[in-house]
């Protein structure tokens, strides 16, 4: 299965896709992670995952980007948010 991971290099989402890459879920075979790296995003956050995955820097609000990302992807989980409330109004 082809997973897409939006908020991937989050807090929860880079947890969620070392626990992947790891192995805990045999039947993902490809990964993608989509990630604005904000405040709240950051590349180290993977850093002690194996990078069998591809990066794809960009916002969930994209249509565009979006789009792209889900090329040959089954299934996506949505990690993707704002950590500040008043932020999430916005």
């Amino acid at each position: 299965m082809n997973i897409l991971v939006t908020g991937g290099a989050g807090f929860i989402g880079s947890n969620f896709v070392r626990m992947i890459l790891n192995g805990e879920f045999e039947e993902i075979t490809n990964l993608k992670i989509l990630d604005k790296l904000t405040y709240a995003g950051n590349l180290s956050n993977l850093e002690p995952a194996s990078h069998n995955y591809e990066f794809i820097k960009g916002d969930i609000c994209d249509p565009l980007t979006v789009h792209e990302a889900l090329v040959d992807v089954d299934a996506v989980i949505n990690f993707a948010a704002e950590s500040h409330v008043d932020r999430s109004i916005k």
